[in-house]
Protein backbone atom coordinates (compact mmCIF):
# COMPACT_ATOMS: atom_id res chain seq x y z
CA UNK A 1 0.00 0.00 0.00
CA UNK A 2 1.06 3.83 -0.86
CA UNK A 3 1.31 6.22 1.71
CA UNK A 4 3.00 9.68 1.93
CA UNK A 5 5.23 10.70 5.47
CA UNK A 6 3.99 14.37 5.59
CA UNK A 7 5.57 17.04 7.83
CA UNK A 8 5.59 20.73 7.98
CA UNK A 9 7.07 23.81 9.19
CA UNK A 10 5.49 27.29 10.08
CA UNK A 11 5.48 30.30 11.34
CA UNK A 12 3.56 29.46 14.35
CA UNK A 13 0.89 27.40 15.95
CA UNK A 14 -2.39 28.61 14.80
CA UNK A 15 -3.51 29.20 11.52
CA UNK A 16 -6.27 30.97 13.08
CA UNK A 17 -3.99 33.82 14.06
CA UNK A 18 -2.27 34.50 10.95
CA UNK A 19 0.34 32.19 11.18
CA UNK A 20 1.68 29.75 7.74
CA UNK A 21 3.06 27.03 6.43
CA UNK A 22 6.48 27.60 5.12
CA UNK A 23 7.79 24.26 4.45
CA UNK A 24 6.31 20.66 3.28
CA UNK A 25 8.09 17.72 3.19
CA UNK A 26 6.78 14.41 1.70
CA UNK A 27 8.26 10.97 1.53
CA UNK A 28 6.47 8.21 -0.51
CA UNK A 29 6.59 4.69 1.05
CA UNK A 30 5.07 1.53 -0.18
CA UNK A 31 4.45 -1.48 2.37
CA UNK A 32 6.08 0.64 5.03
CA UNK A 33 9.31 1.17 3.12
CA UNK A 34 10.74 4.44 1.25
CA UNK A 35 10.73 4.04 -2.29
CA UNK A 36 13.07 7.06 -2.90
CA UNK A 37 10.43 9.14 -3.88
CA UNK A 38 10.18 12.73 -2.24
CA UNK A 39 9.15 16.43 -2.38
CA UNK A 40 10.31 19.27 -0.49
CA UNK A 41 8.51 22.77 -1.03
CA UNK A 42 9.50 26.08 0.64
CA UNK A 43 6.79 28.36 0.75
CA UNK A 44 6.77 32.28 1.10
CA UNK A 45 3.83 33.06 3.69
CA UNK A 46 3.79 36.69 2.99
CA UNK A 47 4.25 37.77 6.59
CA UNK A 48 7.66 37.67 9.48
CA UNK A 49 9.18 35.17 10.51
CA UNK A 50 8.66 35.13 14.66
CA UNK A 51 11.93 34.26 16.75
CA UNK A 52 10.51 31.43 18.45
CA UNK A 53 9.29 29.34 15.38
CA UNK A 54 13.14 30.58 13.79
CA UNK A 55 14.43 29.14 16.37
CA UNK A 56 12.75 25.48 16.13
CA UNK A 57 13.47 25.56 12.02
CA UNK A 58 16.34 27.87 11.32
CA UNK A 59 14.13 28.70 8.36
CA UNK A 60 14.35 32.78 7.99
CA UNK A 61 12.18 35.45 6.62
CA UNK A 62 15.20 36.51 3.94
CA UNK A 63 15.39 33.23 2.78
CA UNK A 64 12.07 33.02 2.06
CA UNK A 65 11.77 35.96 0.38
CA UNK A 66 12.33 35.05 -3.58
CA UNK A 67 10.24 31.19 -2.74
CA UNK A 68 6.93 30.40 -4.50
CA UNK A 69 3.86 31.12 -2.65
CA UNK A 70 1.30 28.44 -1.44
CA UNK A 71 -1.21 29.00 -4.64
CA UNK A 72 2.02 28.41 -6.86
CA UNK A 73 2.83 25.25 -5.72
CA UNK A 74 -0.93 23.39 -4.49
CA UNK A 75 -1.01 21.53 -7.77
CA UNK A 76 2.35 20.08 -7.39
CA UNK A 77 1.71 19.10 -3.99
CA UNK A 78 -1.97 17.40 -4.30
CA UNK A 79 -0.56 15.78 -7.40
CA UNK A 80 2.26 14.03 -5.25
CA UNK A 81 0.30 12.83 -2.56
CA UNK A 82 -2.60 12.00 -4.60
CA UNK A 83 -5.18 10.24 -2.60
CA UNK A 84 -2.70 7.76 -0.33
CA UNK A 85 -3.45 7.90 3.66
CA UNK A 86 -0.55 10.41 4.92
CA UNK A 87 1.20 9.46 8.19
CA UNK A 88 1.74 12.35 10.37
CA UNK A 89 3.70 12.65 13.96
CA UNK A 90 0.88 14.93 15.69
CA UNK A 91 -1.53 14.81 12.60
CA UNK A 92 -4.32 17.25 13.91
CA UNK A 93 -1.65 20.17 13.75
CA UNK A 94 -0.51 19.08 10.16
CA UNK A 95 -3.77 18.32 8.62
CA UNK A 96 -5.28 22.47 9.92
CA UNK A 97 -2.63 24.12 9.05
CA UNK A 98 -2.85 22.45 5.34
CA UNK A 99 -6.32 22.90 4.89
CA UNK A 100 -6.21 26.18 5.87
CA UNK A 101 -3.77 27.01 3.25
CA UNK A 102 -6.10 25.09 0.80
CA UNK A 103 -9.02 27.04 1.98
CA UNK A 104 -7.11 30.36 1.19
CA UNK A 105 -6.52 29.39 -2.19
CA UNK A 106 -9.66 28.05 -3.08
CA UNK A 107 -9.22 24.55 -2.71
CA UNK A 108 -11.43 21.76 -0.98
CA UNK A 109 -9.59 20.32 1.99
CA UNK A 110 -7.89 17.28 2.19
CA UNK A 111 -9.45 14.08 1.64
CA UNK A 112 -6.56 11.57 2.54
CA UNK A 113 -6.93 9.37 5.47
CA UNK A 114 -4.50 11.04 8.06
CA UNK A 115 -2.24 8.31 10.18
CA UNK A 116 -1.16 9.94 13.82
CA UNK A 117 1.98 8.17 14.54
CA UNK A 118 1.78 10.00 18.13
CA UNK A 119 -1.75 7.90 18.45
CA UNK A 120 -0.05 4.78 17.66
CA UNK A 121 3.25 5.55 20.00
CA UNK A 122 0.86 6.26 22.73
CA UNK A 123 -0.73 2.86 22.56
CA UNK A 124 2.84 0.66 22.07
CA UNK A 125 4.18 2.96 24.82
CA UNK A 126 1.60 4.11 27.18
CA UNK A 127 3.00 6.80 29.51
CA UNK A 128 6.33 7.00 27.81
CA UNK A 129 7.73 10.27 25.81
CA UNK A 130 6.61 10.05 22.11
CA UNK A 131 8.09 12.95 20.63
CA UNK A 132 10.06 11.95 17.31
CA UNK A 133 13.41 12.52 19.36
CA UNK A 134 12.18 9.80 22.55
CA UNK A 135 11.30 7.23 19.24
CA UNK A 136 14.83 7.23 17.45
CA UNK A 137 16.11 6.66 20.86
CA UNK A 138 13.95 3.89 21.56
CA UNK A 139 14.63 2.40 18.20
CA UNK A 140 18.73 3.70 17.87
CA UNK A 141 17.74 5.47 14.97
CA UNK A 142 20.19 8.23 13.80
CA UNK A 143 19.08 11.48 14.61
CA UNK A 144 22.21 13.42 15.06
CA UNK A 145 21.78 15.62 12.35
CA UNK A 146 19.07 17.30 13.42
CA UNK A 147 19.76 20.55 14.99
CA UNK A 148 16.44 22.18 13.49
CA UNK A 149 13.72 20.48 12.77
CA UNK A 150 13.38 19.90 9.02
CA UNK A 151 10.15 19.06 7.16
CA UNK A 152 11.93 16.50 4.67
CA UNK A 153 14.86 15.38 7.45
CA UNK A 154 11.70 15.01 10.16
CA UNK A 155 10.27 12.87 6.93
CA UNK A 156 13.13 10.88 6.42
CA UNK A 157 13.23 9.89 10.46
CA UNK A 158 9.85 9.22 10.91
CA UNK A 159 9.58 6.77 7.66
CA UNK A 160 11.80 4.96 10.08
CA UNK A 161 9.94 5.24 13.09
CA UNK A 162 7.14 4.47 11.49
CA UNK A 163 8.62 0.64 9.99
CA UNK A 164 9.51 0.35 13.89
CA UNK A 165 5.85 0.93 15.35
CA UNK A 166 4.81 -1.22 12.41
CA UNK A 167 6.80 -4.37 13.82
CA UNK A 168 9.83 -3.57 11.85
CA UNK A 169 11.02 -5.48 8.06
CA UNK A 170 10.06 -8.65 9.33
CA UNK A 171 6.84 -8.57 10.51
CA UNK A 172 5.49 -11.25 13.09
CA UNK A 173 8.73 -12.59 12.94
CA UNK A 174 9.33 -12.59 17.55
CA UNK A 175 5.89 -13.74 17.82
CA UNK A 176 7.16 -16.66 19.30
CA UNK A 177 9.30 -14.47 22.23
CA UNK A 178 6.45 -11.76 22.50
CA UNK A 179 4.26 -15.05 23.31
CA UNK A 180 6.67 -16.74 25.32
CA UNK A 181 7.72 -13.52 26.89
CA UNK A 182 4.25 -12.46 28.25
CA UNK A 183 3.56 -14.97 30.50
CA UNK A 184 6.65 -14.10 32.41
CA UNK A 185 10.22 -13.54 33.40
CA UNK A 186 10.80 -17.12 34.86
CA UNK A 187 8.76 -18.59 31.83
CA UNK A 188 10.88 -16.68 29.70
CA UNK A 189 13.86 -17.64 30.39
CA UNK A 190 12.70 -21.47 30.13
CA UNK A 191 11.68 -21.03 26.74
CA UNK A 192 15.38 -19.79 25.98
CA UNK A 193 14.55 -16.66 25.67
CA UNK A 194 17.51 -14.01 26.30
CA UNK A 195 18.01 -10.27 25.43
CA UNK A 196 20.69 -8.38 23.30
CA UNK A 197 22.17 -5.37 24.54
CA UNK A 198 19.46 -3.94 22.54
CA UNK A 199 16.64 -4.93 24.51
CA UNK A 200 15.43 -7.08 21.42
CA UNK A 201 14.74 -10.58 22.63
CA UNK A 202 16.23 -13.78 20.77
CA UNK A 203 15.62 -17.37 20.64
CA UNK A 204 18.92 -19.41 21.43
CA UNK A 205 18.97 -22.30 18.72
CA UNK A 206 18.31 -25.62 20.02
CA UNK A 207 19.44 -28.60 19.19
CA UNK A 208 18.08 -31.76 17.60
CA UNK A 209 19.26 -35.11 18.18
CA UNK A 210 18.74 -37.32 15.05
CA UNK A 211 17.10 -41.05 15.96
CA UNK A 212 19.57 -44.08 15.22
CA UNK A 213 17.20 -45.29 12.50
CA UNK A 214 18.05 -42.38 10.34
CA UNK A 215 21.51 -42.24 10.87
CA UNK A 216 21.83 -45.86 9.68
CA UNK A 217 19.74 -45.47 6.96
CA UNK A 218 21.76 -42.79 5.65
CA UNK A 219 25.18 -44.69 6.32
CA UNK A 220 23.06 -47.72 3.89
CA UNK A 221 22.67 -45.10 1.10
CA UNK A 222 26.21 -43.61 0.79
CA UNK A 223 27.45 -47.48 0.59
CA UNK A 224 25.42 -47.55 -2.49
CA UNK A 225 27.39 -44.54 -3.98
CA UNK A 226 30.50 -46.31 -6.25
CA UNK A 227 31.91 -42.88 -7.15
CA UNK A 228 31.68 -40.40 -4.29
CA UNK A 229 33.20 -36.63 -4.54
CA UNK A 230 34.51 -35.69 -1.05
CA UNK A 231 37.16 -39.48 -1.77
CA UNK A 232 38.28 -38.24 -5.01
Amino acid sequence: MREIILDTETTGFKPEEGHRVVEIGCLEVYQNLPTGKSLQLYINPERDMPEGAFKVHGISEEFLADKPLFADVVDEFLEFIGEDPLVIHNAPFDMKFLNSELKWAGRPNLKNKPIDTVVIARELFPGSPVNLDALCRRFEIDNSSRTYHGALLDCELLAEVYLELRGGRQHGFDLGAKKAASSGNNSGQRQGINRTKTGKKVREARPHTIPEDELAAHSAMLELLSDPIWKK
